[in-house]
């Protein structure tokens, strides 16, 4: 059995009718994507109208094309997407590529943060079917071990159902202090959240990763679309407030779901502080699937093919005794002579040069650009 979303501005968003353009099968898990990132530490690859997760890194698909085809399968539904409008037909374009044509896709008139974005997506889901699962993923991430996310998926299903907001835990690889952390307590596949840890000191996160009850929080969420939707309705009134007038005032362009000014009004605020680290209803489940963010170039150095000298080559590059280095341009030649540990990137007219280890130095040169008055390379 099938229903589908359909909305035209004033109409409000629990309206339904027959529209075979964005049908989504009832009883099967909605994937949404979350691509509203902007992904500027992988400047100047990535940039407003072209961010992260519409760029290939590395493998034959891009991002967003690898996070829709790992949520595929007979467990889940076809894709919703949020996104600004100005990627939307992007958005849609890789996906059909990708052969996961998205069911809708929800358009930001103005970002504001993870919360709105959620609340906006569980609202979404909820006029079709209250009842209706539905799992948060950010659309820039990395997943080496896909089954292993379908198993984890799978393992939360049951406290999800029961009205509990699901996380994904990720197992840590090391000490990282970029990373948030959730703590466990209790027991069974789905345990109970004690406590929210945002970027650890080096020495924390050291004996976080020895820890069983720790895991990085990657931002990805299980959870019945009702039962969402009535705790940021509890804890985040504002946000809700706005999300849900954004859909009631959105206007329908084929699968384009534009949301309403309103939604402007939302604080700009993220979804674990608005709402996670608030609630009573978390549970994390373990899921060692592989996961990486690609959150700077030495990330995307760590997962990339290397040379014998550690050099990661992308693109027209002639390297001569370098070593370390990552490289990559979309067209001029590059030549690495005698050289370590360096980051050259050229991208659509701009050169970068940096060091591998300072990611720091990549933010810095953005707010430069960006000094300099030149918001068109941004």
């Amino acid at each position: 059995m099938a229903r589908a979303f359909a909305f035209r501005g004033g109409e409000g968003y629990g309206r339904l009718r027959k529209d075979s353009s964005a049908e989504v099968e009832l009883g099967k898990i909605i994937p949404v994507l979350m691509s509203g990132g902007a992904g500027t530490r992988l400047w100047p690859l990535s940039r407003r109208a072209r961010p992260k997760q519409f760029h290939r890194l590395g493998g034959e698909r891009s991002l967003i094309q690898d996070t829709a085809r790992r949520l595929t399968g007979e467990m889940f539904a076809p894709p919703v997407v949020i996104c600004a409008a100005a990627h939307a037909d992007l958005a849609r374009a890789q996906l059909v590529e990708a052969s996961v044509p998205p069911a809708a896709i929800l358009t930001e008139p103005e970002p504001r943060n993870t919360a709105a974005a959620a609340v906006a997506a569980a609202a979404f889901g909820a006029a079709s079917d209250p009842d209706a699962l539905m799992v948060l993923m950010h659309a820039d991430n990395l997943v080496a071990d896909v089954a292993a996310l379908h198993r984890a998926i799978e393992a939360g299903r049951a406290a999800a159902l029961a009205g509990e907001i699901v996380l994904l835990g990720l197992r840590p690889t090391g000490p990282a202090t970029i990373y948030g952390y959730i703590r466990a307590e209790g027991e069974g596949p789905a345990r109970k959240v004690a406590s929210f840890v945002e970027k650890p000191d080096l020495e924390t996160a050291r004996r976080f990763v020895t820890d069983p009850d720790y895991s990085w929080n990657g931002g990805m969420f299980l959870f019945r679309a009702g039962a969402f939707l009535d705790e940021a309705r509890r804890l985040a009134s504002e946000v809700a407030r706005a999300a849900e007038a954004g859909l009631a005032g959105a206007a329908r362009h084929g699968d384009v779901v534009a949301l309403g000014p309103a939604f402007l009004e939302a604080p700009s605020v993220a979804v674990d502080v608005a709402i996670m680290e608030r609630t009573n209803r978390a549970r994390v489940v373990e899921a060692d699937i592989g996961w990486a963010d690609v959150g700077n170039w030495r990330a995307l150095w760590e997962l990339s093919a290397k040379t014998a000298r550690g050099d990661a080559l992308d693109g027209e590059v002639i390297a001569v005794d370098s070593a370390g280095c990552l490289a990559r341009t979309d067209g001029p030649v590059v030549v690495l002579a005698g050289v370590e540990d360096l980051v050259v990137v050229v991208e659509d007219g701009v050169v970068l040069v940096t060091r591998k280890d300072a990611p720091g130095a990549v933010r810095a040169a953005v707010e430069a650009v960006r000094a300099a008055g030149r918001e068109d390379l941004l």
